[in-house]
């Protein structure tokens, strides 16, 4: 914005004084002819109806003041957007169309100069908005716009050449000649107009509302210059002048009118180009957000991979070296106590290996193998163990690390209530709720001593149960008291 501000000072300041001058006069002479053209005539008019020629002359004035601010600004904007160059011909136009005001009510009486001049300018309106409506609707007719600037050079030289009486018949007839010109061709666009917008499905209805108010402006401004031409030629100079200053506004109003349709559809092709605007910078933001999630997921996978890989080649080195090595010291130790701890040490492994490759474990079989390994130890110990399993109608699964990690948390428990309970009864509770596993341990021990209570993660493994809980993104809970045995809650996801 602060850019196109500069290039609008710099475009005014290159105007030249001579220039200002003349746009200066061309202003004053419009704003002041009509009223001295009043003046003029005020004997030959009746009061009442010279009060409202002074009305009508206000109202040229009105418009003429407000076509010389289009006519700037429409150059102004053409020359700084170079795809809207066709206002630089609606700028001219309307241009044109202050001159034709100027000389049009110069004087009362008729003066062949004057006359010619008001053909020239006249000319020249039609000209500029032929081409200005040409290239609205993006139709190339270079024959004719050559015909029309021989006709804009041939009619003021063809009144001039002709002088006297019938060069006053001359400029009435090239007068009403360009009139109807002029009306042919904004008829004609606007029929183009209602064709191409009713082509287009669905229709816009802001553009449809704005075309309707236009025809309707055409249609009263074009009826006011037919009758104006009419009655110059039918009335007396005097009564035709009562009319005319009234009846001639529909000039100035048809270019007012063609300009500010413009801006409408201007102000709104923005506003349709801010909306496409912003929805691209929603789609993009779309798009990238999605690249990123892309990306991440691609990147996790390529994670999951390599790990995958190195917990694959873990497994293997455990289960080639250091298992080959501990089942060698199983089957050739003479000291049953070193093959015992050989055996623990073999299996642990092989637990490990299953947690790195293995793939998922269904429940009940996770469920079968616990119960028997817990019952078998507790009762080597001679604890009676009760286990309270969940229907077998039960079809979830645990993944590989979920088994080792819960099969680990049940060897630490059951090693604890074997080591330091001093119980004689244990009961496992296994249940399913709520799509997570809960697991209930309950002995009848001494519960855990008094000197360590608060301090309970620092002993008996508790830390490396809850530890291996938090792993699975569950939780394990120890209560605990002396004389009142110990109670452990696991609960994990499934």
């Amino acid at each position: 914005m602060q850019k196109i501000k500069q290039k609008m000072r710099a475009g005014l300041s290159r105007v030249s004084l001579r220039g200002k001058a003349a746009l200066g006069l061309l202003a004053a002479s419009a704003l002041l002819l009509p009223t001295g053209l009043l003046a003029q005539a005020g004997t030959a008019l009746e009061p009442a109806a010279l009060q409202l020629g002074f009305s009508a002359s206000l109202a040229q004035q009105w418009l003429t003041g407000m076509l010389l601010v289009l006519s700037v600004m429409s150059s102004i904007v053409a020359k700084l957007y170079r795809r809207e160059a066709q206002l630089s011909c609606l700028g001219s136009m309307m241009l044109a169309g202050v001159a034709f005001q100027v000389l049009h009510y110069a004087s009362p009486a008729p003066v062949l100069w004057l006359q010619a001049g008001c053909v020239l300018t006249l000319a020249l309106v039609l000209n500029f908005g032929a081409q200005y409506l040409l290239r609205q609707l993006a139709v190339q007719q270079p024959k004719l716009e050559q015909l029309m600037w021989l006709q804009t050079l041939f009619m003021p030289i063809s009144l001039m050449l002709a002088g006297g009486s019938f060069g006053a018949w001359l400029s009435q007839a090239w007068h009403g000649l360009l009139v109807l010109e002029l009306l042919a061709l904004l008829a004609w666009y606007m029929r183009q107009r209602w064709q191409a917008l009713r082509s287009t499905l669905p229709v816009d209805e802001g553009a449809n509302g704005d075309l309707r108010w236009l025809s309707l402006l055409l249609a009263l401004s074009g009826a006011a210059l037919l009758a104006d031409v009419v009655l110059s030629l039918t009335l007396a100079p005097e009564a035709a002048l009562r009319w005319s200053l009234w009846l001639g506004l529909g000039l100035p109003l048809i270019m007012v009118g063609l300009c500010l349709h413009f801006c409408a559809g201007f102000a709104r092709a923005r506003r349709d180009s801010d909306l496409q605007q912003i929805q691209l910078e929603q789609r993009m933001g779309e798009r990238v957000a999605e690249m990123e999630r892309n990306f991440a997921t691609s990147v996790e996978q390529k994670l999951e991979q390599v790990t995958e890989r190195e917990r694959k080649r873990i497994a293997a080195d455990l289960h080639d070296d250091l298992g080959a090595k501990l089942l060698t010291i199983v089957h050739t130790s003479e000291s049953d106590r070193i093959s015992t701890l050989a055996r623990e040490a073999l299996e642990e492994m092989r637990l490990s290996v299953r947690g790195l490759t293995g793939k998922p474990v269904q429940l009940l079989d996770a469920l079968g193998d616990w119960r028997a390994e817990v019952v078998s130890r507790l009762g080597q110990a001679n604890i009676l163990a009760e286990w309270k399993a969940p229907a077998e109608d039960v079809v979830h699964t645990l993944p590989a690390r979920a088994y080792v990690q819960t099969t680990r948390i049940f060897r630490e428990a059951v090693s604890n209530i074997i080591k330091h309970s001093g119980g004689t009864h244990c009961t496992i509770s296994c249940n399913v709720q709520g799509g997570d596993f809960q697991v209930i341990i309950q002995d009848n021990g001494q519960g855990i001593p008094a000197e360590l209570d608060g301090r309970l993660d620092r002993g008996h493994g508790m830390a490396s149960m809850k530890s291996r809980a938090k792993q699975m993104h569950g939780q394990c809970l120890v209560e605990s008291g002396p004389g009142w045995g110990t109670v452990i809650r696991l609960t994990i996801p499934l």
